[in-house]
Formats: structure tokens, C-alpha cells, sequence
């Protein structure tokens, strides 16, 4: 099992903008069935962990957020309870080994964002970094990780309009 960061990100290193947009990122051409898309992926994730900005963006553009995957929302907010979806403020040790636990032998995916992706890091709890790149730059916004996090490349490929790096992480 692996604990794997996967996002999307711009040239110069944001996930987001900062009023939280992914304009930028949807709209770019890709293959979904090309090299290191979401849906691949997806098939390896058992569980995955994401911080409150991230599950809010998720309310706000999907009517049905998330499906059966089991969820962990890093909060101190209040959210109206989601099937397969847990609110937690616990330490990120607990809820990694709550998400290893039910994630069946598959991996664990840590959506966002770059913070929390940052103290799985310093806990020691990630594995691997998967950014794909699209071609634009915002200037601002949420950085992809804002932590010193040593990483060696293991993966590159293009996917249409992106840049598809695979790393893990050094310890």
C-alpha cells in the first residue's frame, strides 16, 4: 500500500487559484484513457484524505460528491454528513492508519491540499508525488506543496496538454 499525492498543477506551482478556481486545470485536452490519468488511477485508491478547501470545492461542483470511496475530511468545520465520508480534526498518524485500515490492500490517496499533503510528509506518511503539469502559470494561489520535501523523479509521460511526473519520496 502506498500513500500517493495526486493533483494537478500549474507551471509555476499552484493547485489552485486563489479564489479556489480550477478553470485553468479542466479545461486543458487530455486522453482519459491516456498515460497516468484519474481513472487508472482511481482503480488503486482504497481510501483517500483531503483537507476542508478541497471537500468544500467538491460541494460546490459536484451533485453527487464523492461515491462509496472511504473518505477522510482533515476539518474543525462543520459539514452535513456524506455517506463513506469522515469529519476529523485527529492527528494525520490516526487517520492514516484508519485509511490503511479499510483501504483493503489498495492505496491511499492524498487529494489535497498542499499542506496537508505537507504533514503527512513530516510524519513520515507519503510515499509518492504525482503532478501532472498543465501549460499555464497563475502567479498566485494555493501552493502544490509548501514544505522543503525531497523527491526523485520515477516517472515522466505526456498526456495531451500535460506533463505527467511520477516521484517518490526521499527519506
Amino acid at each position: 500500500m502506498t500513500t500517493i499525492y495526486y493533483t494537478g498543477c500549474s507551471l509555476d506551482g499552484f493547485i489552485a487559484t486563489p479564489d479556489h478556481s480550477l478553470d485553468w486545470l479542466t479545461s486543458r485536452d487530455i486522453d482519459e484513457q491516456g498515460p497516468m490519468h484519474y481513472a487508472s488511477f482511481r482503480e488503486r485508491i482504497g481510501a483517500c484524505v483531503m483537507g476542508a478547501t478541497t471537500w468544500q470545492w467538491i460541494l460546490d461542483h459536484d451533485d453527487d460528491p464523492w461515491g462509496d470511496l472511504p473518505t477522510w475530511v482533515m476539518t474543525h468545520r462543520t459539514f452535513e454528513p456524506v455517506k463513506a465520508v469522515t469529519f476529523s480534526a485527529e492527528p494525520v498518524e490516526q487517520v492514516h492508519a484508519a485509511a490503511l485500515d479499510v483501504a483493503a490492500g489498495k492505496d491511499v490517496w492524498l487529494v489535497g491540499g498542499g499542506d496537508l499533503v505537507g504533514q503527512f510528509h513530516d510524519a513520515g506518511l507519503l510515499d509518492e508525488v504525482w503532478i501532472q503539469y498543465a501549460p499555464v502559470t497563475l502567479g498566485a494561489g494555493a501552493p502544490v506543496l509548501p514544505r522543503h520535501v525531497e523527491l526523485r523523479l520515477e516517472e515522466v509521460t505526456r498526456n495531451r496538454d500535460f506533463a505527467c511526473l511520477r516521484h517518490s519520496v526521499v527519506r
